[in-house]
């Protein structure tokens, strides 16, 4: 029989399907070159900064090597005059607060030197926000005010928020004219020197502390002493220390309010009460017990001390400025460099002075409590 089927020819092998060429990349060369060029730019800054910090640490002319401060414009009221606002906030303190590297003495004497070199600035608005701090650092700020009283014949105002205590008040009282707020706290005219004594802990624990001395009186206010061991003569003379202090804090408050009464008792300035020593026991004042008793001016916000100092200047309206520190990468690489462990930090609502033991402050009892 035969066969009547069709031939079975073989299909042919599927096409290669071959991908498309990957397009060349363009500008891989460029972006290499940009990079190396901001890294070399990135080193130089690098270098000059830490050339700068060299000079600073080793020449000790650090303010000359500061760039001019730079003007801020915090209200513009279309005027030629300008009022120069310079904040004091926080604790005052000779530490270092900021990426500059300069203290808060620093800052502001700059910021007064400042003021007082330019011709459009014609007062100084000092607000102030603080409980207090170091005595040496409150007492700086205080000798910058009287200074630039003196050469730039300028008035400058205080304006107290919500606190300017203890050293907060120090450094208000030189002004000519103090500004507070009904509710503001201040006052608390006085010194603390906080300190611990551990030797009851030591004892339980079974840890005796061996001191070999020089002098009796060498290791006065150590904490490792038992009650019995402090002499009667080491409180006598830290309370010494603490009263030459107090009085000087008295005698800053007496001529401050005292000249700031006759400068301006045409405009109703607050003479100090003839009583006003009584008060100055570390109490704390409203604003409105303060102006009662001739610590401050006058009660008003912040809006009441511009009027006031526009008045006292002698202008009908004026631009309000503030001077801030340019920014520098030096600074950058200088936070940058900083190692610190990590800690624990537990939020209070209030952020706690950091005190020395065995250093004198004009500090709110209300904060070191």
């Amino acid at each position: 029989m035969e066969n009547n089927l069709p031939p079975i020819y073989p299909s042919p092998p599927p096409p290669l399907l071959t991908p498309p060429p990957m397009p060349a990349r363009s500008g891989g060369r460029g972006w290499m070159i940009v990079a190396l060029v901001l890294a070399a730019i990135l080193a130089m800054t690098w270098l000059g900064g830490m050339i700068k910090v060299i000079l600073r640490g080793t020449t000790g002319t650090h303010r000359h090597l500061q760039h001019p401060l730079e003007e801020v414009v915090l209200e513009d009221n279309d005027a030629s005059d300008k009022i120069a606002v310079i904040e004091i906030s926080g604790i005052i303190t000779s530490e270092a607060w900021d990426g500059s590297g300069l203290n808060m003495v620093e800052h502001v004497s700059r910021q007064l030197k400042a003021a007082a070199e330019k011709d459009d600035v014609k007062a100084v608005l000092l607000k102030v926000n603080s409980p207090g701090g170091e005595v040496m650092a409150s007492d700086d700020i205080s000798q910058a005010i009287v200074d630039f009283q003196v050469k730039s014949k300028k008035p400058i105002v205080a304006t107290m928020s919500s606190l300017a205590a203890s050293g907060g008040y120090y450094v208000s009282v030189p002004c000519d004219w103090i500004v507070a707020n009904p509710l503001t706290i201040t006052g608390s005219i006085g010194v603390i020197m906080p300190g611990y004594n551990y030797r009851g802990l030591m004892d339980k624990i079974g840890i005796r502390p061996e001191v070999y001395k020089s002098g009796r009186f060498k290791d006065m206010m150590s904490g490792s002493k038992r009650e019995e061991e402090i002499q009667p003569e080491e409180r006598q003379m830290v309370q010494a220390l603490i009263d030459e202090t107090f009085a000087k804090f008295k005698e800053v408050v007496s001529e401050g309010r005292g000249n700031a009464y006759a400068k301006n008792k045409n405009e109703k300035a607050r003479p100090l009460n003839a009583n006003w020593e009584q008060l100055a026991d570390g109490r704390i004042l409203t604003g409105k017990q303060a102006y009662d008793n001739g610590f401050v001016d006058e009660l008003g916000n912040f809006e009441a001390a511009v009027a006031r100092t526009k008045k006292l200047a002698n202008i009908s309206k004026a631009n309000l400025v503030r001077y801030a520190q340019p920014f520098d990468l030096a600074n950058l690489f200088r936070l940058l460099g900083k190692s610190e462990a990590p800690a624990l930090k537990i939020d209070l609502g209030v952020e706690l002075p950091k005190l020395q033991l065995g250093r004198m402050y004009f500090l709110s009892s209300t904060i070191v409590h």
